[in-house]
């Protein structure tokens, strides 16, 4: 018979991230983010290759990161709304942890496996901070996406990109549960 831990279980099945601009300070410190951190480290991760790595955004650096977004966008031709969402981020952010996904040779393990781990280690971050107490959000935009941003911002390398921006800090209010997808509509049993 399992052993089932039904604290977890129900975790896991209220959980609801808080939006990044309903977080406030404060936002963990170095050692109450290392457990978090520890934590998602122990993402499946398939020939053990650690695919991907943290890189931790206190607030001091937060301002730098929103001026480079700024330029990109202006670089990119962006409209200004579009500008402002990629900076708001960084404007209003408090502490966020870049997931890197940095994929390592192998000519055993898929590279699309090691983008799953890196996005798995995403949400275990996610999941760990909402465990703890901090409110966390996942966050992308254009900003991440843009190479050279990647490399302003980040000093990524060409094989390495970022899987996600974790905001964490405290959370102002308790959002409400937004819809679910219907299980029934999304699952399919091959009972033989």
């Amino acid at each position: 018979m399992p052993d089932p831990n039904p604290n977890a279980l129900d975790f896991l099945l209220t959980r609801r991230s808080r939006p990044a601009k309903t977080l406030q300070a404060p936002a963990p410190d170095r050692a109450q983010l290392r457990p978090l951190l520890q934590a998602a480290a122990r993402t499946p991760d398939h020939g053990k290759l650690e695919p991907w790595r943290f890189i931790v955004i206190e607030k001091p650096a937060m301002a730098r990161l929103a001026e480079i977004a700024q330029r990109r966008g202006e670089a990119l031709g962006l409209d200004a709304d579009q500008i402002t969402k990629g900076r708001s981020q960084f404007d209003q952010g408090h502490l966020a942890v870049a997931v890197i996904e940095s994929p390592k040779p192998s000519e055993k393990i898929p590279a699309l496996e090691q983008t799953y781990s890196a996005g798995a280690v995403c949400l275990a971050l996610l999941n760990a901070a909402l465990s703890a107490g901090w409110g966390a959000n996942w966050l992308s935009g254009w900003p991440s996406h843009d190479r050279t941003f990647m490399r302003e911002a980040f000093a990524l390398a060409d094989h390495e990109r970022i899987a996600g921006l974790i905001h964490i800090a405290t959370e102002t209010s308790t959002p409400p549960d937004r819809p679910r997808p219907d299980l029934d509509t999304i699952t399919s049993w091959m009972p033989e």
